[in-house]
């Protein structure tokens, strides 16, 4: 019988000298084991001579040491880089390797992130990620709307679940904040993780039918501590105006085509509205982050950030400042693991009513100056009626707008997750993790209107005696409220070549809102109202089975058993399911060291996912609301309240989305070239949509029901390629491509000339007209519109559209389907070329087969519209040049015709940034890194409008994206 013996020893970074904890320390072949603690210190019994003993942790190249009888052993392990490349989150509540992975996922780390000043999270993956449409706006701070694989739903939220350092997300956001990620600092992230697939995101259940985005943030590193400062300035320029008439051609315009009164209206300035509107801003980020391991037993990171984002539209601006505290320590012999995430933010936004503002420098009379010494409205042009009254219609000074409307908010928000990890005493293999979050979100706001404003509250004309501008003044306070707990088990074990990961688990989410609002308190009779909405609660169950073989077979198992409180008992719970398998062909013996195909993955998988998400909280109860005091009753002297029911649809249920993936990763020549291509197939049921409800048939005209599907079919190509790497020169290109199809296939019952459910916003130009609709057999938000009639010379025929139905009259019958908002194909390319200390990355995206509808040009490009009344003038658009239009025809149609449907596609370079790092040669103490570079570079597309990126797709009154002039400095110590 051999001696058996206990081994001592330290495991520590080779490049560092620090030691690990969590290091696996094993006898090869033999069960159990033991692990480092916080020292990187290990003791393994029962050692005989001639043993293996393997020395493994994430991250780090294995490595295997004979026993000899040894009483100490100090190992030094060597970073894999492969395989930290390797480590993704792909399905909530755990982690595995991308070469395990089943389903469709995709991970960008930090070192990946599109460079520049990055104001808020989304803009880091823009353009990155095949499947994953991300549209910035221009406003400072503005939301991105993210799609991935063109979402799924029509009324119904389609914006992804964001979950957070585990916690998932509320897409709500507080009036007085822009988006649920604007609070964020970019700098604290580490890696998004993109879940596309229903199998992949089928454990999140009810939210993850739009799929799912897993942001991890920065922890804390091994080793002593290390400080990071960076600093940006960026200088907002203004790319683009729209194009309107100058004062010269307006003038001409109105001598030829004005009366005698309008000609008399005419100004002699020469004032371009959009100059005094946009002006050139300085925006400035900043953050110091130290992050290391106290006492060599507790791992920290601390961040702190701030960013002013003045706007390039006057008095517009964004301000977050930041704090992010991150423990991870790890107890009782690397058993238990403890991560701990706060984090606080503080934010000021200053907005303007950005639409009519931007709409009045559009259409304003660019012969009239921008002050009046005159004018009782703070020394500002208005236009006024000959008795010195303020006429209803005519536009308001812009410039008067911006310094005489004041909007401001502020904002706190304080999140954090705390998640133990408790390795069973024993039972090693099994885990119970406990995740408990919270977030609240709390803001309040003020719009003052000043006292010498023409929009303020003038309850006299000014011909009275009893005239008095008394401005205006609104507040408001809101409050969310967002709490999670997760609980799960998780069971791992090796049975030689079969490896078995199985979780179960229980989810549980409160959302919360309190608001409210004065009024206008300088006003008769202010609605004011403290509004509570019911909180909405959901609960679930789930479970998945991942089963590998021999690292060749993979088969991912999982369930999610859903409840939420928006749906009545019986339509209460969802079930939604998911499967994958891949064979990874590369582990086979006839390719295993093949270094042509050094990697090659096949996936198929098939899950089902579910909706909610929508804003009627209870349409399934039956309510009795009260009235506010714009609906009381006057009985002698007393005032009563009313009372009126609600419409409701109690059998309102889940949305359910099913999804096939086929899927191909691939790898060649020692994965110097490496990519993915999926096909995609899904299919949404049931749809959630707020849609026109009969007379009579409920009690009230517009609703939430269950009414149909949508088919979306798609195919998404990425490949990423070292293309040189050498000492000096290191020159990486990576590419992606999706296309998709969406189809409308079913809208519930319908009767015969049913052409579909307007959609979106009314538009710009006569009354209530909405020009997307959603019609069975075209794809979601198509534009509606007549089909204009043209001359011999092309240019469009006044009044005169195509009878489509021949019927011989031209009416709502004859408008057809022309295009859609959506793209058909979207391109992604970032490029990165180091040479030595330089470094240059530039970042391209493209989007094919959108089309945008010109708004500005259909509400403004006809001559009637700068001359519509005798006793004030409006500028026209540009585009008047090319039809020559006079005037509304038939009302409305000139509005909706496919004149004003444009190719929106374009070709635009997002970024370029040029680097260069002195390694310590400034300063002993730390290396540098300056960079200077440009946002938003320019566009190629065949549009002439203002931008043809649009997520709406519809152009008008936006507020246009700053091209930004940027220099930094990143220093670590």
């Amino acid at each position: 019988m051999l001696a058996q013996s206990t081994l001592k020893g330290t495991v520590v970074d080779k490049a560092t000298g620090q030691p690990i904890p969590g290091v696996n320390v094993n006898v090869q072949g033999n069960p159990g084991g033991t692990s480092t603690g916080f020292d990187g210190n290990f003791e393994l019994s029962n050692v005989k001579n001639g043993n293996k003993i393997t020395v493994s942790f994430i991250g780090y190249k294995t490595t295997t040491i004979d026993y000899n009888g040894q009483k100490t052993l100090n190992i030094s392990l060597e970073e894999d880089t492969n395989q930290l490349k390797e480590v993704v989150v792909q399905v909530g509540y755990g982690t595995v390797k991308k070469k395990d992975a089943t389903g469709s996922v995709s991970q960008i780390s930090a070192k990946e992130f599109n460079k520049g000043i990055n104001v808020t999270p989304e803009s880091l993956i823009s353009g990155r990620i095949s499947g994953v449409n991300v549209v910035t706006g221009g406003a400072p701070g503005a939301r991105a709307d993210i799609r991935i694989r063109g979402g799924s739903s029509l009324n119904a939220s389609n914006e992804p679940l964001i979950v957070l350092d585990g916690l998932p997300l509320s897409n709500t956001v507080p009036n007085g904040s822009t988006s649920i990620l604007s609070t964020i600092d970019p700098n604290d992230i580490e890696s998004f993780t993109v879940l596309k697939d229903a199998s992949a995101a089928a454990i999140y259940g009810s939210r993850a039918a739009n799929g799912v985005i897993v942001i991890t943030t920065k922890k804390g590193a091994k080793g002593g501590v290390k400080v990071n400062f960076s600093s940006q300035v960026g200088i907002n320029t203004v790319a683009n105006t729209v194009d309107v008439m100058s004062a010269d051609q307006f003038r001409e315009l109105v001598n030829t085509k004005g009366t005698a009164d309008q000609k008399a209206l005419l100004g002699n300035a020469n004032t371009n509205w959009q100059e005094e509107i946009f002006h050139t801003a300085l925006t400035t980020n900043n953050n110091i982050s130290a992050s290391g391991t106290l006492f060599n037993k507790l791992p920290v990171r601390l961040s702190v950030g701030n960013i002013d984002n003045p706007g390039i539209l006057r008095n517009t601006s964004f301000e977050r400042t930041t704090t992010s505290l991150s423990l991870n320590p790890v107890l009782f012999d690397n058993h238990l693991k403890i991560d701990i995430n706060g984090n606080l933010s503080f934010g000021k936004n200053q907005f303007q009513d950005e639409g009519p503002v931007i709409s009045s420098a559009i259409g304003f009379d660019p012969t009239q100056s921008v002050y009046d010494t005159n004018s009782r409205y703070g020394g500002y042009f208005e236009w006024l009626d000959p008795n010195g009254n303020l006429p209803l219609l005519p536009n308001r000074n812009p410039v008067a707008r911006l310094n005489q409307d004041e909007r401001r908010a502020t904002s706190t928000r304080k999140w954090g997750n705390v998640r133990l990890d408790y390795k069973l005493h024993f039972f090693e293999d099994l885990r119970a993790v406990v995740e408990a979050g919270i977030d609240r979100f709390d803001s309040k706001g003020y719009t003052q209107v000043s006292t010498q404003s023409a929009l303020g509250f003038q309850p006299h004309p000014f011909s009275s005696p009893d005239y008095v501008n008394l401005g205006n003044y609104s507040s408001y306070t809101d409050a969310l409220q967002n709490k999670n707990l997760n609980a799960y088990f998780n069971y791992t074990k090796d049975l030689g070549k079969i490896k078995i990961d199985a979780t179960a688990g229980y989810n549980y989410q409160l959302f919360q809102r309190e608001r409210y609002q004065s009024g206008e308190t300088r006003q008769p009779n202010p609605n004011e109202d403290v509004i509570t909405e019911p909180d909405i609660n959901l609960q679930s169950y789930f479970g998945r089975l991942n089963l590998g073989y021999d690292s060749r077979y993979l088969l991912t198992l999982n369930y999610r058993r859903d409840g939420t409180s928006r749906f009545s008992e019986n339509n209460r719970w969802g079930n939604f399911a998911g499967g994958a398998f891949a064979w990874n062909v590369s582990e086979e013996a006839f390719l295993k060291d093949n270094t042509t195909f050094s990697t090659l993955k096949l996936r198929v998988g098939y899950g089902t996912t579910g909706q909610q998400d929508i804003s009627a909280q209870y349409d399934y109860l039956r309510r009795v609301t009260l009235g506010t005091i714009q609906s009381q009753y006057v009985f002698g002297n007393t005032i009563y309240a009313t009372a009126r029911p609600e419409g409701y649809n109690e059998n309102i249920k889940w949305e359910e989305l099913a999804e096939m993936n086929l899927g191909i990763d691939y790898g060649f020549f020692n994965d110097k070239i490496t990519g993915s291509i999926n096909y995609f197939d899904k299919k949404s049921t049931d749809l959630l949509a707020e849609i026109a409800v009969p007379d009579g048939a409920n009690i009230r005209n517009q609703g939430f029901f269950n009414i149909g599907n949508v088919r979306t079919k798609g195919v998404e190509f990425s490949i990423q390629s070292d293309i040189v790497k050498s000492d000096n020169l290191n020159w990486n290109v990576a590419f992606n491509t999706t296309y998709i199809d969406q189809e409308i296939s079913q809208l519930g019952i319908t009767v015969p000339g049913f052409q579909g459910y307007l959609a979106g916003d009314n538009i710009a130009g006569g009354q209530g007209n909405r020009i997307l609709i959603n019609s069975v057999g075209y794809a979601p938000n198509s534009f509606f519109v007549y089909e204009q009639l043209y001359d011999a010379d092309k240019r469009p025929i006044a009044g005169a559209y195509v009878d489509r139905n021949a019927d011989g009259i031209i009416d709502t019958a004859d408008r057809y389907r022309a295009g859609k908002t959506a793209p058909d194909y979207t391109f992604g390319l970032f490029s990165t070329l180091n040479y030595k200390k330089f470094d240059f990355t530039m970042n391209w995206r493209a989007s094919v087969g959108n089309k945008i509808f010109d708004n500005v040009s259909s509400n403004l490009g006809y001559s009637d519209a700068g001359l519509r009344r005798q006793t004030d003038l409006a500028n026209v658009s540009s585009d008047y040049f090319n039809t020559g239009f006079t005037f509304e025809d038939n009302g409305t149609q000139r509005y909706l015709s496919d004149y004003f449907i444009k190719d929106a596609s374009f070709i635009k370079l997002d970024n370029i940034t040029l680097g260069y790092t002195f390694d310590k040669s400034l300063i002993k103490t730390a290396s540098l890194r300056f960079t200077a570079g440009i946002q938003n570079v320019f566009i190629l597309t065949k549009y002439d409008g203002l931008d043809p990126e649009r997520f709406n797709g519809i152009d008008n009154n936006v507020y246009p994206r700053a091209r930004t002039f940027l220099f930094g400095v990143n220093a670590n110590f």
